[in-house]
Formats: C-alpha cells, sequence, structure tokens
C-alpha cells in the first residue's frame, strides 16, 4: 500500500480541542444559518408546483424573464440563471395547468417580451402533498441510515463507538446542510443521494481508525504508554490511507463539480463539503473515544468501583 507518511507522530490527541471547537462552531453556524437567517433552498421536488426550464436564442435578463411572466400573471415566480445567459429555470408554486398549455402559454409570453426565439426544455410537476412526502421520506431515509450505523457499530465495537460515530455522521449532514443554507443551492432528490453518500462515506473512515484502535488494545499498552498515546498512534498508521482515500474522492467531486454542468453542480457541491468534514470529523471521534473512557474511568474512581475493561 502506498504510504505518503511513514512513521508519522503528529499529536492529534493534543490538538483535539481544536477539533472540537472547528465542529462546535460550524455546526451552531449551520443551525443559525438554517432556522434564523436563509433556510434551505428546497427544490420542486420537496415543495411542490412547476419547473420550466427555458432557453433563449440571444442573452436575456431576469427582469426580462419577469416581465414576460408578469403578462401572464406569474410574476411571483423564482427564477434562476441556469448556465449562461441564455438559459433560465422558472419555478411556480402553483402547477394546475397541463404541462403541454403551460409551455405554450410561459414560451409565447417569454418570446412576445423579448421580441426573440424561446425553447421549453423541461416540464416538471410535483404535487404539494408529494413534496410533503418526500420530505418526510428524506428524513427517514437519513435517520434509518444512522440507526443502522449505530446498531452495526454499537455490534461490531461498543455501544460508546456507535455513538459517537452516530454524532459524527451528524455533524457531516448539518456542516454539509449549512453549506447548502449559506450558498442558497438547491436542496433536491439528487443532493439528498449526496447527503446519504455523505453518511456511509464517513461512517467508513471512522471504523477504519476505531479498528486500529481495538487491534492496538488487543496487544495490551506498551510500558509506559497512554491511552492517549495509543490513540494518536492508531490516527498516525491509519492517516495514509485516510488521506489518499479522501483525496481521490475529493477530486472525484470537484471535477464533477467543475465540469458536470448545472444538473449535477448542487450534487457535487455536496459531495465535496462532506468528503472534507468527514475526514477531520473521524479524528475528532478518535479522540471522543479516548475522552468517553476517560471520564468513564473517573466517575468510576469517583464511587469507588473498578470499571470493567472496556472495548475499543
Amino acid at each position: 500500500m502506498l504510504q505518503i507518511f511513514v512513521n508519522a507522530k503528529y499529536d492529534f490527541v493534543g490538538k483535539r480541542r481544536w477539533f472540537y471547537a472547528a465542529s462546535g462552531g460550524l455546526v451552531l453556524l449551520s443551525l443559525i444559518w438554517i432556522f434564523f437567517v436563509g433556510g434551505l433552498n428546497y427544490g420542486i421536488d420537496f415543495t411542490g408546483g412547476a419547473l420550466v426550464q427555458v432557453r433563449y436564442d440571444k442573452p436575456a435578463s431576469v427582469d426580462l424573464v419577469r416581465r414576460g411572466l408578469d403578462d401572464i400573471k406569474l410574476g411571483n415566480a423564482v427564477i434562476q440563471q441556469f448556465g449562461d445567459v441564455q438559459e433560465y429555470l422558472i419555478r411556480l408554486a402553483q402547477g394546475g395547468e397541463k404541462p403541454d398549455q403551460l409551455s405554450k402559454q410561459v414560451q409565447g409570453a417569454l418570446e412576445k417580451a423579448a421580441s426573440a426565439k424561446v425553447e421549453i426544455r423541461r416540464v416538471e410537476f410535483v404535487g404539494p402533498q408529494v413534496g410533503r412526502d418526500l420530505q418526510l421520506q428524506a428524513l427517514y431515509a437519513v435517520l434509518a441510515g444512522m440507526g443502522g450505523i449505530l446498531l452495526y457499530v454499537a455490534f461490531r465495537f461498543h455501544f460508546r463507538d456507535g455513538v459517537i460515530s452516530v454524532a459524527a455522521i451528524a455533524h457531516d449532514v448539518m456542516v454539509t446542510l449549512g453549506a447548502l443554507s449559506i450558498t442558497q443551492r438547491e436542496m433536491s432528490l439528487p443532493v439528498l443521494a449526496a447527503l446519504l453518500t455523505i453518511v456511509g462515506y464517513s461512517i467508513n473512515d471512522t471504523i477504519v481508525v476505531f479498528d486500529r484502535i481495538r487491534e492496538s488494545r488487543g496487544k495490551g499498552l506498551r510500558k509506559g504508554q497512554s491511552l492517549a498515546e495509543l490513540v494518536n498512534a492508531a490516527m498516525n498508521q491509519t492517516l495514509s490511507r485516510t488521506l489518499l482515500t479522501s483525496f481521490t474522492t475529493f477530486i472525484s467531486a470537484l471535477v464533477l463539480l467543475i465540469f458536470g454542468g448545472e444538473v449535477l453542480r448542487d450534487f457535487a457541491f455536496a459531495l465535496v463539503i462532506g468528503v472534507v468534514t468527514g475526514t477531520y470529523s473521524s479524528i475528532a471521534a478518535a479522540s471522543l473515544v479516548m475522552d468517553w473512557e476517560t471520564w468513564s474511568r473517573a466517575r468510576g474512581r469517583a464511587r469507588g468501583n473498578v470499571p470493567a475493561k472496556a472495548k475499543a
């Protein structure tokens, strides 16, 4: 296996409070932005309504698109540039018309306002009830994924490790949602797929570190070696594998973000953020294992009990 960090001896445990502070700050910022500032920009998959993608044969402005929609009483639509200044996405809260009728109505109004040819590239309808159902199903999907991971890690390692793993995953998902909210990128079904991918990717890194900690614990602490040194050694030993895996995934997602076109851009953006947060949250998760066990031992001594040997 390729090693880019041979005999690495970085003091991750000693710097763990910086990781905790950075993670806590990002989660707090994400929560504030989602609930009090920008919110999530739900796509029509989750809100219901109609989506119309149009392309002009010459550059057009948002104001020009709005002027055309005003003529047919659709001026309250959300208009978003899609790629260049000739193509736009129009989101309508109501979608009662049939697709053919809506297409002709919008096309005629836009061509009249701009004195240009307009091509209707896509028309989609989603009912409001379907949108609400999809929001609930998205939440259930993420929660089910986390619950399954908690059970697996608790069975494979320790209940403590399962709780920490789920906390790390929740951190990665929340920071990614915060980034989507801050940039006002659309929360759509492809982005939901990216979030579920992040859930699986994040736990993969964390389990590799946990497995190395357990393997080292099984051999016993060397003379004079502390638990912090053992955890540090485990993270350094898996560092090359973690960074190489993360870097290749990051590059793939970045290429999609830059060259994948507008349809894949939000999906790729979520993956890029999730890969970065998933990498450093694995380090924080391993440090939390050590802090949890240290706290449990101290609590046991305070009660006058001898704590049972903890699993890793």
